[in-house]
């Protein structure tokens, strides 16, 4: 029998369902992956009793005679940004240490009640803040990717999902959850070889997802390829009350929508995407996918997308400036790390316990945030950035009446090593070119590998998609996949 732990979710849940196999089987072949890769620092607390309890349930329920639920059988991983009742939740902050919620986020419990069983929870940048994981408190997540050329350094999983991309390639789950702010499903799917994509804003709910910055957080899947990414999306997804951003439509039969034929569909070419000093390997990954939607169907029309160029500046005023927000509220008054110095007050208790709790990119972030925010500063950078960011809705808006979905690189370098970029948050913040804008707009867009790079180091293609068009972006990122063959993996590590 094929080893399990090299199924992706489509692959369990049919095999689960046809009795190929147990549930229990499932679950004890990814916890014993899990076991064996502590190397990768991927899980900060791992969870298979959790795994092995969902997928007794799966059992018990299939012996009776049950209709199966969507993800029975289906372990995954749980990136810490989201609550989970009773299981120790940082988002890789000190400042949360020891934190356990006493409540479920709506996203992980709608996976529990699709009878996904969860490995454990995924090792992140820290509050999300970060594009290598090199920003969690708790060390770094390493790929399990090497490069062939002899560069034996190891290599960043991306970020902030990084925990997330690192152990799907690795096969220590067959998907798990992942958030994006400005890229962080995208652009550590295109580092580590796999699929992932971030919803139209407002489909998932962020009710018990630790907050980064409001307007921009979506959560989203990351897994082996684009069905299995449309099998988690539906349990993912759905209207909550709770949210007050959340979209009340109803969700959508994704995988049973999937088809690579894209006859009839017009695929737009950013040129602002051809930015200065592109690697030539990323052009041409991009010159091959265009050829790709061309031979399955689709008309390929070049289009303009004028105030790119401004998108990273914007997003790097409004993402900090609601993190400044969002982080207020951790003060050590009443969970998490709290630092009392002997004799302190109350604002000396706020400032050690921050000082003591934050990482340096959080507190980077914060203060960006503060400042633009500030009286004399606000209209001069936070209004004038949210005006930007309406015109870079409006240039997608102007490009949907030239075609139907865009097709870009995901990120401008396939992954870099550890510590390369960390001193010069400027390059590191670069990574992000082409993913910020469409979720400054809040426009659905997923990551599929198209290839390696010549040190045989996996690279992404990114299809974005008008609002709730995930249908048109998973049908495109199918075409991709279908016709780039990718079936690289990188070794194991044990």
């Amino acid at each position: 029998m094929t080893d399990l732990t090299d199924l992706g979710i489509a692959g369990i849940r049919d095999g689960f369902r046809s009795g190929a196999f147990s549930a229990r089987e499932v679950a004890e072949a990814f916890n014993a992956n899990v076991a064996k890769a502590k190397a990768l620092n991927a899980f900060l607390v791992e969870t298979p009793e959790h795994a092995l309890a969902a997928a007794d349930a799966a059992d018990a329920a299939r012996a009776a005679g049950e209709e199966a639920k969507p993800l029975a059988g289906v372990p995954i991983g749980m990136k810490d940004l989201f609550c989970t009742k009773g299981v120790a939740t940082t988002a890789a902050s000190e400042i949360l240490g020891g934190f356990v919620p006493p409540y479920e986020s709506t996203v992980s419990q709608n996976l529990w009640d699709a009878g996904a069983g969860m490995l454990g929870k995924l090792n992140m940048d820290q509050f999300a803040m970060g594009s290598s994981n090199e920003t969690s408190a708790f060390g770094n997540v390493i790929s399990p990717w090497r490069r062939s050329d002899g560069g034996n350094a190891p290599l960043a999983p991306g970020g902030s999902s990084g925990g997330s991309s690192s152990a799907v390639a690795a096969r220590l789950c067959p998907g798990a959850t992942g958030t994006d702010t400005g890229g962080s499903i995208r652009q550590p799917a295109a580092f580590t070889g796999i699929s992932g994509i971030k919803p139209t804003y407002g489909r998932c709910s962020r009710w018990g997802t630790i907050a980064f910055a409001s307007s921009l957080d979506q959560a989203g899947p990351m897994a082996r390829d684009v069905r299995d990414c449309a099998i988690m999306l539906e349990a993912m997804a759905g209207f909550d009350a709770k949210d007050a951003t959340s979209l009340d439509l109803d969700v959508p039969h994704w995988e049973a929508g999937l088809s690579g034929d894209l006859k009839g569909k017009r695929v737009g070419i950013p040129k602002e995407y051809r930015v200065e000093g592109m690697p030539a390997e990323i052009e041409a990954l991009w010159s091959r996918g265009i050829g790709w939607l061309r031979d399955a169907g689709a008309e390929i029309v070049e289009v303009s997308l004028p105030h790119t160029k401004y998108a990273l500046p914007a997003y790097y005023i409004i993402a900090p400036a609601e993190a400044s927000s969002n982080l207020a509220r951790y003060d050590g008054v009443r969970y998490g790390l709290r630092d009392l110095p002997e004799g302190a007050g109350l604002q000396d208790m706020y400032a050690a316990t921050r000082a003591d709790g934050f990482g340096p990119e959080v507190k980077r972030r914060i203060m960006i945030g503060t400042y633009v925010l500030s009286a004399g500063f606000y209209d001069a950078y936070y209004t004038q950035a949210q005006k930007v960011r309406a015109l870079i809705a409006r240039d997608f808006e102007r490009a949907w009446e030239q075609c139907d979905l865009l097709l870009t690189p995901t990120a401008p370098s396939a992954a870099f090593a550890l510590g390369e970029k960390s001193a010069d948050p400027i390059a590191m913040y670069l990574n992000d070119v082409f993913t910020v804008p469409s979720s400054l707009a809040g426009l659905p867009a997923m990551s599929v590998p198209g290839g390696l790079d010549a040190a045989g180091l996996p690279l992404g293609l990114q299809v974005i998609g008008r609002a709730l068009d995930e249908q048109g972006v998973l049908n495109a990122g199918l075409a991709i996949e279908e016709r780039a063959g990718f079936t690289e993996r990188p070794a194991a590590w044990w």
